[in-house]
């Protein structure tokens, strides 16, 4: 029984408890998290990592009135229960429950809606500013990842906020380890910040001795923070973050509760920009998330007593990998690049069998797609590996550093369409519409492993310039027998002799193909005809539907701009006289399973039979309900 967090329906309700109370909570907290995670899959080792630093957080500010803001937000689990929504924590992730991540339209102590990486500094240097203008009180607290802090936009955020000379509040959450294994520079910096905790007594000693000097001690001081000087090599050890306009601070235990609180209260009247730098453990408090703390950065459900999922099978993601070490074991030109998801994306093997050949770029997608571009330009055949979500960010990258010179650069498109309970940050549903809207991108979107295979095939090898392979989280879907695909640019399944033409592509392919038995059943026969390459589509497709007295088109990502509209307008180019349909993704999609979503935005195969019926019956036969399914 969790007695103390029951109690707490606010972060004021924090400041009766006493230190031991405290301490005691944290162990609640930890308990509740690990239950709800194992029950509706989500953030486990980050947010276990982060309990003690959320509860310092609370009991130091006072939030609404101080804002404090996650990055990425996927460990937001305790700041949610601290601010009156513990009794909704159950419901996390599931339709109408509380969202994954901070949601400014769930709670007043969300100021800013996150999900994405890097934005945290950006987000509060912003809301400070709101703050300033508007004359309101309060202090703004950014918090962000040492993964996170890989990404450009939080140094282009550090920049900025390292002029001011007001109480701003970053603090580096440092757990010695983003998604995948951190990288790069910013990582081996890091790690000499902390093995050395002396330089901090050294610095403020120095900082001590100078301001007691008379007349003297206090400008030089100043002076020698200001400078950039050899001296200040020697006396300082300056670090990025102080040469950026922000005092460091750290790095202190994550986990020493009081500590954290005790100095929360002391930087809360700092008239500067501070970096408080503080080391946390992932999965702290569950030994398996302790000890595995990627294989539990995202799980789906799992047994709490043995860590084991409750229901493990193979994945688009998998398939993706093992497929591209194969064609890397014949050509050594083939590299495989990843933005900080090297598991997520399947690349674990192909880092283990090619690691000359493997690149982690870091949370820095933007990085990465112009990376791509070099090493194609070099002559090799780079393939990056990127959750749909995630593309988003290297779009100018897609236009002016790869499609612009025309190389050869593959993108492996994973999440792509509906992702389910990681929400509307995350969902898939964007890709389609703006890689068709670059010259040169050819789009594969195959339904099953086999077609993924031969798909990463044809991007490689079976097309000029650069091209996207995009598939689904998960597993394959629903396959019919007699389905035999030709590995063309697109397939026919149904009766020829069908005047209804159903239209589709990816996974929907098999809510098609369901869709299509539920008709036959009520005398409905439909034709199906399956986009392996959505983009270009091919003339010999759009003939195939001319003669069709109605064409339904059901797509699984955004309407406008969509691979749907575009079909339209290649049937009114080729002046088709029937009628055409319609069904994509208008808004952005909650957090609910796919299956749900699916349903709920008519893309399922009970959605799909209903429109298509709803086509062949009168008004009055659909008043009697024959459109029910």
């Amino acid at each position: 029984m969790s007695v103390l967090l029951d109690s707490i329906r606010s972060p004021q309700d924090l400041q009766q408890l006493t230190p031991s109370q405290l301490k005691q909570l944290c162990a609640e907290i930890r308990e509740r998290i690990i239950q709800t995670v194992s029950k509706n899959g989500g953030h486990l080792a980050s947010n276990l990592g982060v309990v003690e630093l959320s509860v310092a957080l609370h009991r130091a500010f006072h939030s609404p009135e101080d804002q404090i803001v996650w990055d990425v937000g996927h460990q937001s689990y305790t700041h949610k229960m601290l601010t009156g929504r513990a009794d909704r924590i159950a419901t996390i992730r599931t339709r109408g429950g509380l969202s994954g991540f901070p949601n400014r339209t769930e709670s007043p102590h969300d100021p800013f809606t996150s999900g994405h990486s890097s934005t945290s500094i950006s987000a509060a240097l912003g809301l400070f500013k709101a703050k300033e203008l508007k004359g309101e009180p309060g202090h703004v607290v950014a918090i962000i990842g040492d993964g996170a802090l890989t990404g450009g936009l939080a140094y282009e955020g550090m920049n900025n906020a390292g002029r001011l000379r007001k109480n701003f509040i970053v603090v580096l959450n440092d757990n010695k380890m983003s998604i995948s294994r951190n990288v790069g520079s910013m990582a081996r910096y890091l790690a000499r910040i902390r093995t050395k905790p002396s330089y901090f007594r050294i610095k403020g000693n120095i900082d001590q001795l100078l301001g007691h000097i008379p007349g003297i001690g206090k400008p030089f001081q100043h002076a020698l923070t200001k400078s950039k000087s050899v001296l200040k090599q020697i006396l300082y050890n300056s670090t990025i973050f102080e040469d950026m306009g922000f005092y460091y601070y750290g790095p202190f235990d994550g986990h020493d509760l009081e500590k954290l609180i005790e100095v929360f209260n002391n930087v809360k009247s700092i008239q500067h920009p501070v970096l408080i730098h503080v080391l946390t453990r992932k999965g702290k408090g569950y030994p398996f998330a302790e000890e595995n703390p990627k294989v539990f950065h995202g799980v789906s459900r799992f047994d709490v007593a043995t860590g084991k999922p409750v229901k493990s099978g193979g994945s688009f993601s998998s398939v993706f990998g093992n497929k591209l070490c194969a064609l890397a074991s014949e050509d050594e030109r083939i590299c495989a690049i990843t933005a900080a998801m090297q598991e997520g994306t399947g690349l674990a093997p192909f880092s283990q069998k090619f690691p000359e050949r493997f690149f982690d770029t870091g949370i820095a997608e933007e990085h990465a797609v112009t990376f791509a571009g070099g090493l194609a330009c070099g002559g090799m055949l780079p393939v990056f590996a990127v959750y749909s979500s995630f593309l988003q960010r290297g779009y100018d990258q897609l236009i002016h550093d790869v499609a612009l010179q025309r190389i050869k650069v593959v993108f492996a498109v994973d999440r792509a369409g509906i992702v389910g309970e990681d929400g509307e940050t995350h969902q898939g549903i964007f890709d389609a519409a703006f890689l068709r809207t670059i010259p040169g991108m050819i789009i594969y979107s195959p339904s099953f492993y086999d077609e993924l295979q031969s798909c990463l095939w044809q991007a490689l090898y079976g097309c000029k310039g650069m091209a996207a392979v995009r598939y689904p989280r998960g597993e394959q879907l629903f396959r019919p027998f007699d389905f035999h695909g030709s590995r063309e640019a697109f397939d026919l399944y149904g009766p020829a002799s069908a005047d209804l033409i159903l239209v589709t592509y990816g996974r929907l392919f098999s809510n098609a193909c369901q869709a299509l038995s539920a008709l036959k059943k009520r005398g409905v026969e439909i034709r199906i005809l399956k986009l392996n390459r959505i983009f270009p589509i091919a003339p010999e497709a759009i003939r195939s539907v001319l003669n069709a007295k109605a064409v339904f088109f059901f797509e699984e990502g955004v309407a406008q701009g969509g691979i749907g509209e575009y079909f339209a307008y290649l049937l009114n180019q080729a002046a088709y006289q029937g009628k055409f349909y319609l069904r994509a993704i208008d808004g952005f999609v909650l957090h609910e399973t796919m299956p749900q979503a699916l349903e709920e935005l008519g893309l399922n195969a009970g959605g799909m039979a209903k429109m298509i019926l709803s086509e062949c019956l009168n008004d009055s036969e659909k008043k009697i309900g024959l459109l029910n399914f």
